[in-house]
């Protein structure tokens, strides 16, 4: 049995490419369009923006891949192929080693970005569910969890933030150390500032004051939040009661001025007041950042947070390849231990059935013996049996060369003449 993963993601195919693919493989029939493909044990669908991918099991994967992909590329082509354009395809080792990157954020976009997790739980519930998952997919995908939970915790991989949004809200958070009860005032509705919105939501801030030029779009997004709208007009005011402002404006001419603020800070009695100036050309005047208790940072601040933290991200996935490596490593032997498993038995029952089959031959000869006597020679022989198995067992189980595996069970039960025991089984 081989565990394989056939797929595009966004380093190979076009969007256009994988669109067609996900509207294709998201049919409510597909898994029993899988049915009639040879050799396919237990199968998991991975459909998102970045990337699709079919996950499975077989007995005969080179047949398996070449129907499953005439199957695929019959779908979204215009004729059928073995292939797909920019598709991928990785078996054993590294078919276990690619989804623990993929759940890691290790193969994304964005590395250290946690919806791929929940992307893939949700494609193994839905497989699950369908009863299309078994034995090596079910302790293959609880693995994966456990990897990038580890991958989580023991490195920095997700703790540095990456965009111009969620850098801004880590910065509030290091003035602030903590967000809950804080007032937020969002000066223009741009893209950026909606989703800075977002993070300070997450972060339990208590109050969100949306201030735009059109009063409507103001409106929408404070309702949305459960805040309040007001007009730019309102903006100096607003200032007061105001803890955290984000600015993202298309003024072309400055709308908040050292003096304002200045005078805010008096009314405020200082407390502290932190700005995020993410419009260009910008919003605020760089002056009061001479202010005490007043913080300052416009887009080219963030961008130089997030470029930073990219790259301490990427030092932190040297980390997290280690770790992906070192449970590969236990997960195959895990499954070549299962493997072997059934000619292990088949070989223990043969040497307990010649071990029977001795006893009956000592028939009237050994019924002298007294209870004790008969004890200790089954101990012995029993003893015997597990150091002549010793060695074949440990040959069965020894851990690398997964491309010899079957030839070394083969051996073994040629050896030992075990295809019959096990055909009977």
């Amino acid at each position: 049995m081989e565990i394989v993963v056939v797929g595009l993601n966004h380093k190979t195919a076009p969007v256009e490419l994988r669109e067609r693919s996900t509207r294709f493989l998201n049919q409510k029939e597909v898994f029993s369009s899988f049915q009639g493909i040879t050799g396919l044990k237990e199968i998991l669908l991975l459909t998102t923006c970045n990337r699709v991918e079919i996950l499975f099991t077989s007995e005969e994967p080179d047949q398996t891949i070449r129907e499953l992909m005439h199957y695929w590329s019959g779908g979204i082509l215009q004729s059928a192929s073995d292939g797909l354009p920019g598709s991928y395809i990785y078996r054993a080792g590294e078919a276990v080693q690619h989804l623990f990157r993929v759940a890691s954020s290790l193969d994304s976009m964005v590395i250290g970005e946690p919806q791929i997790l929940g992307q893939i739980k949700e494609a193994y519930r839905e497989a699950s569910d369908q009863h299309h998952t078994g034995v090596i997919l079910n302790r293959l995908l609880h693995k994966t969890f456990s990897v990038a939970k580890r991958i989580r915790t023991e490195t920095g991989i997700a703790s540095h933030a990456v965009s111009i949004s969620f850098a801004a809200v880590e910065l509030a958070k290091k003035i602030f150390q903590d967000l809950a009860g804080k007032k937020a005032l969002l000066i223009g509705a741009g893209e950026m500032a909606e989703l800075a919105a977002e993070h300070l939501l997450n972060n339990r801030v208590r109050k969100i004051i949306v201030a735009n030029r059109t009063l409507e779009r103001a409106l929408d997004l404070a309702g949305r939040w459960q805040g309040q709208a007001i007009s730019l007009e309102e903006v100096p005011s607003a200032l007061i009661e105001t803890d955290i402002v984000i600015s993202s404006t298309g003024a072309a001419e400055t709308i908040i001025y050292y003096p304002q603020v200045k005078a805010i800070m008096k009314q405020r009695k200082q407390r502290p007041l932190f700005f995020i100036d993410i419009a260009v050309p910008r919003d605020i005047d760089p002056k009061i950042n001479e202010l005490d208790n007043v913080y300052l940072y416009d887009i080219d601040d963030l961008q130089g947070i997030v470029a930073q933290n990219i790259a301490e991200r990427k030092q932190e996935a040297l980390q997290a390849e280690r770790i992906v490596q070192e449970e590969s490593i236990k997960f195959r032997s895990w499954l070549n231990r299962l493997e072997v498993a059934p000619t292990i038995i088949a070989l223990r029952k043969k040497m307990e059935e010649i071990q029977q089959g001795e006893w009956k031959k000592g028939g009237v000869s050994l019924q002298g013996l007294t209870p004790e006597q008969r004890k200790s020679m089954e101990i012995m022989t029993s003893a015997i049996i597990n150091k002549v198995l010793h060695d074949p067992i440990s040959f069965l189980k020894q851990p690398g060369h997964e491309n010899l595996k079957d030839e070394k069970i083969d051996w073994i039960q040629k050896i030992f003449n075990l295809n019959k025991g096990m055909g009977e089984d």
